[in-house]
């Protein structure tokens, strides 16, 4: 190969000296710095593709930085290809694709501990620990701990195992084999773990049939709940299996390729299938300038150079220059690797899978970093000076007039800033049923504060509601000195934003950024509010059912729940757990009991506190979330 240098750069003249032949071209910045490679089959027209024509922003922020261009020639295009690629992993360009690992999906865990224990995890820590995995979602992995947990109780507290005289509340309920106390030996406590890391590994056939053996036995002695209890534990084994069920039942190894991408951010994903299972999904967030055939293919020769293994098959959203790539996996792995295009079929769908997935983490990326391309566009539909770089959203909930809350989300650069967030209880309404009026009382509450003790101001503030609620914040804010300050309403039934002073309301297309972002803030004003009422209205329930047993009060009833977090931990407590704990007698103990069962018998097992105090006030038809009201 070759090389050669550009004179020091004026762009047009500069490009004329290049050759026409394959090599890899190199950008550098004033410093000499190396800030981005590339390879092309025709060097000459490569280069001069960037001084021509109309360029994107993300194109034309890397050209700004450019002040040199030196070149490789190379016989080849594979040459150029492997070549691109040791002078990316060499001098880690700032413009190149740099694989940052951006998995979010949880595993398992089971620690290498002298009494391992089990929990999930999204950390790898190499310590001797099994891991399992990973779960496409935290719900599944909750499924087999749950599972786990049942039919083989592991310790749950950390560090060594401490020698203890009594068992903690986990082994009363029967999720804690209690080594600690010495009420099993470790040998039996290893049969434990062992039995976890066959579940998780998928050898359920014998632990199935065991099952189903227990289960006729108990049956024929007349033991109907534990029966029951080993019916349900075969229900949940064969679900799990169902959701881990083969895609298809190709043996072959296939890799699939997809990618999201917007402005300079880009996150890859690629699901990896093993013996018509998803074995594993590996995700990198990084930045691309080039296009996205050129991103592609440094993805998967970058991604690919750091593995051991390739796959038979490969499946990827577009086309790329699949004979170099063949060649590249032929030559690094002794691989025969089939490159293709789904346009339908399984692999297209599990290719859109895998694209979903892309397109969540880019959104996660997008919240994380900030929205400041949706802020100066909403700044300019609502003709503000400048963006609205702090927003507070506010919304009221509560449920046929009881138990009314209201909520301030606060968001920085178009993200949640969580830590801002707060919560109101309605003091004014006693009973009544009036957003408005609450409207005016977390408004009033909110600003008067912000005024008294000097706390920052919002850029912009927004009412979940229409023109009645928009009023009563305006009111307020008037009175207070804070007119000034940008207020709009989003009413849910069209979306549309009314501005105090205008009779129209505005409208904007839908799936717009600034709309986007209006909702995201309307959205999380309106989950924070609804689950703080949720949350008072399971206390309050709670505490009530608690208080028809003679000899418990408001206080006692709310020291039970502190010490139980909720009626469904109590429920499974023994008695003698609850005499120690609470201070009860035996038959205060017993009552708790014979109370929480009846409850639950009477609503069939599933419902919450708050899901039942909410069917109860559904009856009268007055179940609201702080609703757009007529003003």
């Amino acid at each position: 190969m070759k090389h050669g240098t550009t004179p020091a750069f004026s762009p047009r003249e500069s490009t004329e000296n290049l050759p026409t032949g394959c090599g890899v071209y190199l950008m550098k910045a004033p410093d000499e710095t190396i800030i981005y490679v590339g390879k092309a089959k025709n060097l000459k027209s490569r280069v001069k593709s960037y001084f021509s024509g109309r360029k994107d922003p993300k194109t034309a922020v890397l050209m700004q930085r450019v002040a040199r261009i030196d070149y490789l020639v190379t016989r080849n295009e594979y040459e150029a290809l492997l070549l691109e690629n040791n002078l990316i992993k060499k001098w880690k360009p700032r413009y190149n694709i740099n694989l940052k690992d951006g998995k979010t999906y949880p595993v398992i865990r089971i620690t290498g501990e002298e009494y391992p224990r089990v929990f999930r995890t999204r950390t790898i820590v190499q310590d001797g620990s099994d891991y399992f995995g990973p779960f496409p979602s935290v719900d599944s992995i909750e499924r087999y701990l749950e599972l786990a947990e049942r039919l083989y109780p592991l310790r749950k507290c950390r560090g060594p195992l401490r020698r203890r005289e009594h068992p903690c509340l986990y082994h009363h309920i029967g999720r804690c084999s209690a080594p600690c106390c010495g009420r099993i030996s470790r040998e039996e406590y290893l049969e434990h773990v062992d039995g976890v890391r066959r579940l998780l590994n998928g050898e359920t056939h014998t632990l199935r049939a065991d099952l189903e053996r227990s289960m006729r036995h108990a049956s024929q002695e007349h033991r109907f709940e534990q029966a029951a209890e080993y019916r349900d534990l075969i229900r949940a084994i064969d679900t799990l299996e169902t959701e881990q069920q083969v895609v298809d039942f190709d043996p072959d190894t296939r890799d699939y390729v997809a990618f999201a991408a917007e402005d300079d951010m880009c996150s890859f994903v690629v699901f990896q299938m093993r013996a018509g299972r998803l074995l594993a999904s590996d995700m990198f967030r990084t930045s691309v300038f080039a296009s996205e055939t050129e991103d592609l293919e440094q993805f998967i020769v970058r991604y690919y150079d750091s593995r051991n293994t390739a796959p038979s098959a490969l499946y990827l959203p577009l086309h790329v220059p699949s004979k170099e790539i063949t060649r590249f996996f032929a030559q690094e792995h002794a691989a025969n690797v089939t490159i293709e295009v789904p346009q339908g079929g399984r692999h297209a769908s599990i290719l859109a899978m895998a694209r979903e997935n892309a397109l969540q983490d880019l959104e996660r990326r997008k919240r994380e970093t900030g929205n400041l391309p949706a802020l100066r566009e909403l700044a300019a539909v609502l003709q503000l000076r400048q963006p609205p770089l702090r927003i507070e959203g506010f919304d009221v909930a509560h449920i046929g007039g009881r138990f009314t809350v209201a909520s301030m989300v606060s968001f920085s650069n178009g993200v949640p800033d969580r830590a801002q967030y707060r919560h109101y209880r309605i003091r004014s309404l006693n009973g009544a049923i009036d957003d408005f009026e609450a409207m005016r009382e977390v408004i009033a509450r909110r600003y008067q504060r912000v005024v008294n003790e000097r706390l920052p101001r919002p850029d912009l503030i927004l009412i979940d509601g229409g023109k009645g609620q928009l009023n009563a914040a305006s009111e307020v804010l008037d009175g207070i000195g804070l007119g000034h300050i940008p207020l709009v309403g989003l009413a849910k039934r069209l979306e549309e934003i009314f501005v105090p002073g205008q009779s129209d309301a505005l409208t904007l297309p839908e799936g717009s950024p600034p709309l986007r972002l209006l909702q995201y803030v309307r959205d999380e004003a309106h989950r924070f509010a609804t689950s703080f009422r949720a949350g008072l209205q399971s206390k309050d329930v709670s505490r009530s059912l608690l208080e028809q047993i003679p000899g418990i009060g408001p206080k006692r009833s709310r020291r039970i729940l502190q010490a139980f977090d909720s009626l469904e931990v109590l429920a499974e407590t023994p008695t003698d757990v609850i005499v120690k704990t609470c201070g009860v007698r035996t038959e205060t103990a017993e009552a708790i009991q014979e109370l929480l069962r009846r409850h639950t018998t009477a609503y069939g097992g599933e419902l919450s506190a708050a899901e039942r105090a909410t069917h109860d006030y559904r009856g009268s038809d007055t179940l609201t979330d702080g609703v757009d009201q007529a003003p």
